[in-house]
């Protein structure tokens, strides 16, 4: 599994920083959705699922969390804590969100709005999932 940071152009001076976010540029699809996560409790780990369909770019825009990403095949750990990077994560990737920082704030950009039927909330399915891409209905889910 390959993990793509993208760089956040950061433009600043004296008076402090600032980066834009532009579908296209440094996005790679359409924003149809934006949202964030803070005011985590110590100890709680977040996330324990993937999406069918739907991908993000994911920032720390104050503090940081651990994420697992995990294809089904591999896992990799990283340490969100640049808000001058974002983490893209595709489709078919379950994720989860752990050792949250107490000032954490993460940002999350999705190209779909939300829909409930788009998440895989069990590992063992999103494990079929996996073995079965392409040819899964929505069905397999309910």
């Amino acid at each position: 599994m390959e993990i793509k940071l993208l760089p956040l152009q950061s433009h600043g001076d004296d008076r402090g920083s600032l980066i834009a976010l532009e579908e296209g540029k440094n996005v790679p699809f359409k924003i149809k959705r934006v949202y964030y996560l803070y005011n985590t409790k110590p100890g709680v780990s977040r996330g324990f699922h993937a999406h069918k369909n739907l991908k993000q770019v994911v920032i720390a825009v104050r503090g940081s969390c651990r994420f697992v990403l995990d294809d089904g095949d591999e896992k990799i750990s990283i340490l969100l804590d640049n808000p001058a990077q974002g983490l893209l994560i595709e489709s078919g990737i379950w994720r989860e969100m752990h050792n949250f920082s107490e000032d954490c704030v993460l940002m999350v950009l999705a190209d779909s709005l939300y829909s409930e039927e788009d998440y895989i909330r069990d590992y063992n399915k999103f494990l079929q999932f996996h073995k079965n891409i392409g040819g899964v209905h929505d069905s397999f889910f309910k």
